[in-house]
């Protein structure tokens, strides 16, 4: 977890709301025998629950704790001023999850090396339905997203797609009692993977494209079809383009365009936002967007369609 990237001060961010795990996790990061990391860690505490930190803890570990109780306190000055006094190696912020996110700033000289959104899964409803937006922010960005307290709990499967659909690229972790647990078998997907030819309605696409991103190889060589809109990148070779769905992901405000490269020798004839039809093999390959291997669709067929009745998803 704590690798210094460049001559920046790391900082690892803990986020989420209160008792959502964040003091506990942090408490077994410290104690790991592999947290053996040299010089001093600085650990900025923006709200107290009911998990404190042990002395020994913090002596054996040279964690030095510190208490920003105000929102308005946690200024870059102040984080300035706490780097001139310890002289830390790393920074460990564990953060108020009731304060703004989108206006969070930290010093120049410190790198934000990893944000991690602790998520209590048994209130995790609640605050979805009341505090959708704050959710958002708070995964919005987040490399790791772990729900834990997850016992007894039958919609993971939801859970994971509503903060999917905010941040695409995140893991997601499950965790009981008992540990790491898997959130969706295939036999729990709203289509059949292994009909000759995979139907996506629309909310079966929107699941379908999620999915794809942890499990490809539930997909490769695998046909699909389904309807959705055409995008075509400037930058996209002459033979390639993304057919896919608009989808909200927080709110009206908030939308994504959920889709694939696509190979089709018939792209040029494509006009953007067009609907299509398209039927396509799902394949494994480099694709530069996607910063390494992914979902590459081959096309049998790209027909021209009327758009549905449902223009976007909604993940809301």
């Amino acid at each position: 977890m704590f690798k210094k990237k460049d001559n920046r001060l790391p900082v690892y961010f803990i986020n989420g709301f209160l008792e959502s795990g964040k003091t506990e996790f942090i408490k077994f990061t410290l104690a790991q025998p592999y947290f053996q990391s040299k010089g001093k860690t600085l650990l900025i505490l923006c709200e107290e629950g009911e998990e404190e930190y042990e002395r020994d803890l913090l002596k054996g570990t040279k964690t030095f704790l510190e208490i920003i109780e105000e929102e308005e306190d946690f200024t870059v000055e102040n984080l300035l001023a706490l780097e001139e006094k310890y002289r830390p190696a790393r920074v460990i912020i564990e953060y108020n999850g009731m304060w703004n996110m989108k206006d969070l700033s930290i010093p120049a000289s410190w790198s934000l090396d990893q944000q991690i959104t602790m998520i209590d899964a048994s209130t995790f409803p609640m605050y979805y339905t009341n505090m959708r937006s704050m959710v958002a922010e708070m995964v919005r960005n987040s490399e790791m997203i772990i729900f834990n307290r997850c016992d007894q709990i039958k919609e993971l499967s939801n859970f994971k797609r509503n903060v999917k659909a905010v941040n695409p690229k995140a893991e997601i972790i499950f965790e009981d009692s008992k540990g790491e647990i898997n959130e969706m078998m295939e036999e729990e997907l709203p289509y059949d993977i292994n009909l000759p030819v995979i139907s996506l309605d629309d909310t079966g696409f929107g699941i379908w494209y999620l999915d794809a991103m942890d499990h490809l190889e539930r997909y490769e060589n695998k046909t699909i079809e389904f309807v959705g809109q055409v995008l075509k990148p400037s930058s996209f070779p002459e033979d390639f383009f993304v057919p896919g769905r608009l989808a909200m992901t927080c709110c009206a405000d908030d939308m994504a365009f959920l889709g694939y490269a696509c190979n089709y020798a018939g792209c040029r004839s494509l006009k953007e936002k067009d609907w299509v039809k398209v039927r396509a093999v799902v394949k494994i390959g480099y694709w530069p967007d996607y910063g390494g291997e992914g979902p590459i669709l081959e096309a049998v067929s790209v027909e021209s369609t009327k758009k549905p009745k449902m223009e976007i998803i909604n993940f809301a």
